[in-house]
């Protein structure tokens, strides 16, 4: 008989972690509010005689995704100032590691490889915002899962 969920076993979404390798450089993302990478099929839509509907072939993907982080740190900032003076792009790695101690599911590690960040806010004021933060969608070319979630135990 299959295992059943449990609600305590689903992911509480705060724990985990985010660490950045920039030139060597390891990092955690502690200014990280939400983090999101995605894969989206790239597809080929064709016709065939006797069919009616149309069929789709998958040729490729797009690796992107973003994060919403609390405007506390310069670091994209400064990567494309780098960019615009010097012309030098910054590519990362970034690990994101989903471990909620409560779920008995275990953790997942996945590591985005070369991530480039597409657009950063420049400079920010807000009278109404108590905690500042930012989007900051990026694309990255490869990635690894390092460690894979479990089946629930019972």
């Amino acid at each position: 008989m299959p295992n059943l969920l449990d609600f305590k076993d689903t992911i509480n979404g705060a724990e985990g972690r985010a660490y950045s390798t920039v030139d060597g450089n390891v990092e955690l993302m502690c200014y990280v509010k939400k983090i999101e990478a995605k894969i989206e099929k790239n597809k080929t839509e064709g016709k065939v005689l006797g069919k009616r509907a149309a069929q789709h072939k998958s040729n490729g993907v797009k690796l992107s995704g973003t994060m919403t982080i609390y405007y506390i740190t310069s670091m994209f900032r400064k990567m494309m100032l780098d960019y615009v003076k010097t012309g030098k792009d910054t590519y990362m790695d970034i690990q994101i590691i989903n471990e909620d101690p409560t779920s008995s599911v275990g953790k997942q590690t996945v590591v985005l490889k070369g991530v480039n960040i597409d657009s950063v806010v420049l400079a920010k004021l807000d009278v109404d915002s108590e905690a500042m933060d930012e989007e900051v969608p990026f694309t990255y070319e490869d990635f690894d899962i390092l460690d894979e979630f479990g089946n629930p135990v019972a």
